[in-house]
């Protein structure tokens, strides 16, 4: 049996599963839709949780990023985990606690003011249409390669998929299904990770083995990358190159917008007690923690497994040869992967090998030049695609291959399912029903959150056709904006009662703006390309990447929440009981009804 036709097996099989699991746990009212009947157990919602976070940015494109930059993007593990922190010790119990549907609901209700629940809106479908696009980008690298397509025709076949199951099944049928995708997607990368330990170091468990012995070599594993790595010009893969200010501002930003995030945040309205949402989080980071543990010795595995085959007689010998690329097996996933357009070589010297090296290092100029190279001729390897390579690139065997596929798919899926109906509860329950028209069935309310959900997926596959970075970095300015706007009304919501109706809104947009401003100076205005005036490794203030901005975002909307706050009416005293019932432990057993 071929490839084409397993990658086929593994992935019509988890589409009708997911599809069936919709049909069954269709929502039939807006509860439902909204909030699965609040009836989710907290084991359940925690792996459904996990489901959600660990979308295209964590399966796909993180390993990826931490392969090809080392330490420095270990920042993502440290970041994404210490904001589940967060979110279980200071926001998931209270919010379950207040009883409403969405996180625009709650600041609405709690700034008293039609405003306030409008502009959380915005900051949402900002927030939530940016991350998106990430997810839209891993569906058209996952659904290009193993359908073997290019990677814009994969991206509208997975829009089409998204629409099956999303738009019927809400959140009831979105979290039962999440929690198959999430089995799906666990299996689909340790698996690969434990061949590929045992291959390498001959240790079955990835994280051990990371810290192991190469079995060919017989070196430490890391001193054996970094001393390949650097033979060919490139920056070691375990010392810290960036700026240290940065790195801490990237993290932060990270953390606050993981605990900011709506459609997170949404999946502890699910649960039926408010004790239950912390226990949610809990048992989220126990399952969200199986897979980053196995993420960095994934990525470092797979940067030695490349090298290696670039170079199969080492860094002094020759390189990898056309001849080989075409006719040997083992360089079969190059062809493959060279058909979606994500990966190129080019033979720019004549010789008939390809060598790969970092051509801008001075000591590699010198040697290319006494060698007759005329530049890296590995043009283009998107960091992407690293995770879904990597059995191919390892020679493990087709099943396995097909397997990843899955999970690849799987988890841009769940989270772009979760992102979509964050947006569609936004404009259907918080705007249609909160601002426009108070009166509006539910059956009709329903219907808008339906044809919300499908305009959201028609912007984001659009959007995800030019993406402004690699899945993990357009992920990361969507956490940008959720730490600037979001969280910090969040937590001034529940813990301060000085901060009134026009402190909140004034926070938001200030928070929002100066940081959507300052992303699109950087990333091009509306992400279209050519349109920015810096860029990351120029950026415009000091060392603040654009990823790394959201936490200055956040302090612009504290500081402006607080003073305008101080400048204008005292917040009534009802709104400072609410909080008062919120925020202390009492009648915890049960949440207020909606």
């Amino acid at each position: 049996m071929d490839q084409f036709t397993i990658n086929l097996l593994f992935v019509g099989a988890s589409f009708a599963l997911y599809i069936g699991i919709a049909i069954w746990a269709r929502a039939g009212s807006t509860s439902e839709f909204y909030a699965a009947g609040r009836g989710v157990h907290p084991v359940t919602n925690g792996m459904a949780t996990a489901a959600d976070w660990m979308s295209a940015a964590s399966f796909i494109s993180m390993a990826g990023l931490i392969a090809f930059t080392g330490y420095d993007n270990s920042t993502y593990l440290m970041g994404w985990t210490g904001g589940y922190v967060l979110l279980a010790l200071l926001l998931a119990p209270y919010l379950r606690k207040f009883g409403k549907y969405t996180v625009s609901e709650f600041i609405g209700d709690r700034f008293y003011s039609p405003t306030a629940r409008i502009v959380a809106v915005i900051c949402l479908i900002v927030a939530s249409t940016t991350y998106v696009i990430g997810q839209m980008t891993g569906v058209g690298v996952a659904f290009g390669r193993f359908l073997e397509v290019d990677n814009t025709t994969g991206l509208l076949i997975g829009a089409c998929v998204v629409f099956a199951y999303a738009v019927f099944g809400g959140m009831k049928g979105v979290t039962y299904t999440q929690v198959a995708q999430y089995v799906v997607l666990i299996t689909a990368y340790t698996i690969p990770a434990v061949f590929i330990s045992l291959q390498l170091t001959g240790n079955p468990i990835p994280g051990l083995g990371l810290f192991g012995t190469d079995v060919a070599s017989g070196e430490p594993l890391l001193a054996k990358l970094d001393q390949v790595v650097t033979e060919l010009g490139f920056a070691s893969y375990t010392a810290h190159h960036g700026d240290t200010f940065n790195m801490v501002l990237f993290t932060l930003s990270l953390m606050i917008g993981t605990a900011g995030l709506p459609h997170v945040i949404m999946r502890f309205f699910t649960v039926p007690k408010v004790s239950d949402a912390r226990w949610s989080a809990g048992w989220a980071l126990v399952f969200i923690a199986l897979l980053y543990i196995t993420a960095p010795a994934v990525g470092a595995m797979a940067r030695l497994n490349i090298t290696d085959m670039m170079w199969p007689n080492g860094t002094d010998g020759d390189a990898v040869s056309v001849e080989m690329i075409e006719n040997d097996a083992r360089y079969d996933w190059m062809e493959t992967w060279q058909k979606t357009g994500l990966l190129g070589w080019e033979d720019k010297n004549g010789d008939g090998k390809i060598q790969y090296y970092n051509d801008k290092s001075e000591t590699m100029q010198a040697k290319a030049a006494e060698k007759g190279w005329e530049g890296n001729e590995l043009t283009n390897f998107n960091r992407d695609i690293l995770v879904l390579a990597n059995p191919e690139i390892a020679n493990l065997p087709g099943w396995v291959i097909g397997l990843v596929a899955a999970g690849g798919l799987a988890a841009a899926l769940s989270t772009a399912a979760g992102l979509l109906l964050a947006i569609s509860s936004a404009v259907s329950h918080d705007l249609i029903k909160g601002a426009i028209n108070p009166g509006i069935s539910e059956k009709k309310e329903l219907l808008s959150a339906r044809i919300a959900m499908a305009v959201a997926i028609g912007v984001a596959t659009y959007l995800g056709l030019n993406p402004p970075g690699f899945a993990a970095q357009t992920v990361a300015l969507a956490f940008g904006l959720a730490a600037a706007s979001i969280f910090p009304a969040l937590m001034m919501g529940i813990f301060s009662t000085r901060i009134n109706n026009t402190g909140a809104v004034s926070g938001m947009l200030a928070g929002l703006v100066v940081t959507l401003v300052y992303i699109f100076l950087h990333k091009g205005w509306f992400f279209i390309p050519d349109t920015n005036s810096f860029t990351d490794a120029d950026p415009l203030l000091g060392t603040i990447k654009s990823t790394s901005f959201g936490a200055v975002g956040a302090l612009v909307n504290f500081v402006v929440a607080y003073v305008v706050s101080g400048m204008t009416k005292e917040t009534p005293q009802e709104i400072k009981d609410l909080v008062e019932s919120v925020r202390v432990p009492r009648g915890a057993s049960a949440a207020q009804a909606h």
